[in-house]
């Protein structure tokens, strides 16, 4: 009896061991996951992002969030992973992005959606945090590390520690070696010169030079854009970086029938980070009394266009400054003449070319001079002092003396004037009718005894206030109508044109690739036919510079750049979702905005 009782509870316990394992094994297999995990929740401008959503049943229907903010180098990689342990099976199934930031700021992902086993599954949403371009990207997750070592920007700068006003020139320059090739480039973080007065250089097309060389090593050089900057204050100042988005063309180890390399593209955010410039003060020691901020190296003079003339007519003096510094940043010295000269306000000229070595030229004022009275005028000497920063020096340079011979003229009643070169001064004899034109009798006229609030012109002027009042009133009330007329009928207008260039993407709502193909031309003809531009060419960054220099709202041109975005993701992404719908109201909506601002 009790053996078949110890049997029964030992079959008892067994059994209820199973039980509890299969409990686990279903509690297990239960528990649907889906998650979305970033590589990082904090990277520069010109890193990348990797997206990993991860569920452990398998689903269907796997709806990504809408990117926005961020650009799509590749993906949805798609991996499934299966394993057994201790008997118990594990299933693992990834979508993966990669990304790179647009913009600064944070930016939130939304929630992708996945249908498993009939149910819809959502992520958490994710905040990303996007900062200033980083001098050196540290990603595990970059495509290929080839591309950190084979192509750099730098900004060369002239001086680092220059003088106030002392011109300085920074370069930038983009050094690629094989196996790399740049097919695009576009410039997403454009430096700003605020401390400075700048200058950019016009420079044409970049140009490839083939025997560059960056750190002693042979390189392709592109030199992208030239500044002469001329610093404002002293102390520590800021250069804010440049950053690029280049689209690269790396070989695979892939090859074709030919056995040609296959080749692969990329994107990579690059930057030169920023530069600072120490700007020294320029010495109090010995700085002359008439300094006017001129530094550099300059010619000075002034020349009379005549020295011999008949009174009541007319001559130029002008003053000239010649050599290379800021010419543009300082005052020339004032003439000083004579009182009985008629001095006319100075006519100012420049001839200035700004190189990269810095400006360069002449300024001169031409001031026009009108003697009344015959005479000797003496031109009293001009001083004109600048800063030399090769010699950490002052230097001040002086007019020479010149004498204006004035003949066939009246005489000031009587005045004789007698030119003292030495002094520089004049001594004028005034004769007894020197104040003759001062009248000594006058004639005056009593004033009605009349009163004057019970005249006629009072009355008028009681009046008249009233009625401009009232006139103004109704005026106000005709000219707002008129205006409403007039904004209904531009907003009907601004319709009808915006279904005028969309009608051709409404024709292909069918098929996707060319309802964007249509949507992005008609975009790119309306911004044409209303700025009245004739160009092949209208990069993103033109567009909205473009809208903004037309008063277009900042809000406005973004979204505009963010539908042709759309267009472009739509037609090289056909995976991605889309929303053709959508896409088009929100373009017929925009136009109609544009021109209503415009």
């Amino acid at each position: 009896m009790g053996r078949k009782i110890g049997s029964i509870m030992q079959k008892a316990s067994t059994t209820f061991f199973y039980f509890f394992i299969l409990l686990g094994f279903l509690s297990a297999h239960g528990q649907v996951s889906f998650e979305a995990k970033a590589s990082k929740n904090k990277l520069g401008l010109n890193e990348r992002l990797r997206i990993d959503f991860e569920m452990n049943e398998n689903g269907d229907n796997f709806n990504p969030p809408d990117f926005n903010g961020f650009l799509i180098v590749s993906g949805p990689q798609q991996s499934v992973s299966r394993s057994w342990v201790n008997g118990v099976q594990s299933f693992s199934k990834t979508y993966t992005y990669f990304l790179t930031p647009k913009k600064k700021g944070k930016i939130v992902l939304g929630q992708a959606e996945v249908n498993i086993n009939g149910e819809v599954y959502k992520t958490s949403p994710l905040e990303i945090e996007i900062t200033s371009a980083v001098e050196k990207p540290n990603d595990p997750n970059n495509l290929d590390y080839i591309i950190d070592d084979n192509i750099h920007l730098i900004a060369e700068i002239s001086k680092t520690n220059p003088y106030l006003n002392e011109g300085i020139t920074i370069t930038y320059k983009l050094y690629f070696r094989n196996p790399i090739s740049i097919s695009d480039v576009q410039e997403l973080e454009s430096p700003s010169y605020g401390d400075f007065w700048s200058h950019i250089i016009k420079m044409g097309r970049a140009e490839i030079n083939m025997r560059g060389s960056y750190k002693g090593e042979p390189y392709n050089e592109v030199i992208w854009r030239k500044a002469v900057l001329y610093p404002q204050k002293t102390g520590e100042l800021t250069l804010e970086p440049l950053t690029l988005n280049l689209s690269l063309n790396i070989p695979s180890n892939k090859k074709d029938l030919f056995g040609r390399r296959i080749l692969t593209q990329a994107q990579k955010m690059i930057t030169t980070g920023k530069n600072t410039i120490r700007v020294k003060e320029l010495p109090k020691k010995n700085k002359p009394d008439d300094f006017s901020g001129a530094v550099g190296q300059f010619d000075f003079d002034v020349i009379l266009n005549k020295n011999a003339l008949k009174a009541t007519e007319s001559f130029q003096a002008k003053i000239k400054v010649k050599g290379k510094g800021n010419l543009k940043l300082f005052n020339l010295p004032s003439i000083n003449v004579p009182n009985t000269l008629e001095v006319y306000e100075p006519e100012h000229n420049e001839n200035i070319k700004i190189t990269a070595s810095g400006m360069q030229g002449d300024i001169e004022d031409n001031y026009t001079i009108v003697p009344k009275y015959q005479g000797k005028y003496p031109i009293p000497p001009i001083k004109f002092s600048f800063f030399n920063p090769e010699t950490a020096s002052y230097k001040t340079l002086n007019s020479q003396d010149l004498l204006v011979d004035v003949f066939d003229g009246p005489q000031a009643g009587g005045l004789k004037i007698n030119s003292i070169a030495s002094e520089n001064k004049q001594v004028i004899e005034a004769s007894d009718n020197t104040f003759r034109f001062i009248k000594l009798k006058t004639k005056l006229i009593p004033i009605d005894d009349k009163l004057f609030w019970l005249s006629n012109l009072f009355w008028i002027m009681l009046i008249i206030p009233l009625l401009i009042l009232i006139i103004t009133y109704f005026l106000k009330l005709y000219i707002f109508e008129k205006t409403e007329d007039i904004s209904n009928t531009r907003q009907r207008k601004a319709q009808k044109l915006a279904r005028k260039y969309l009608s051709s993407a409404r024709r292909e709502f069918h098929d996707q690739v060319s309802f964007y193909e249509a949507l992005e031309r008609a975009l790119h003809n309306y911004l044409k036919a209303k700025l009245k531009i004739e160009t092949t060419e209208l990069s993103k960054s033109k567009i909205k510079s473009l809208l903004l220099d037309k008063n277009v709202k900042n809000q406005t041109a973004l979204d505009y750049v963010s539908v042709i975005e759309n267009c472009e993701l739509a037609r090289y992404a056909q995976g991605s979702s889309v929303n053709i719908q959508g896409d088009y109201e929100k373009a017929s909506s925009l136009i109609a905005t544009i021109d209503k601002q415009l």
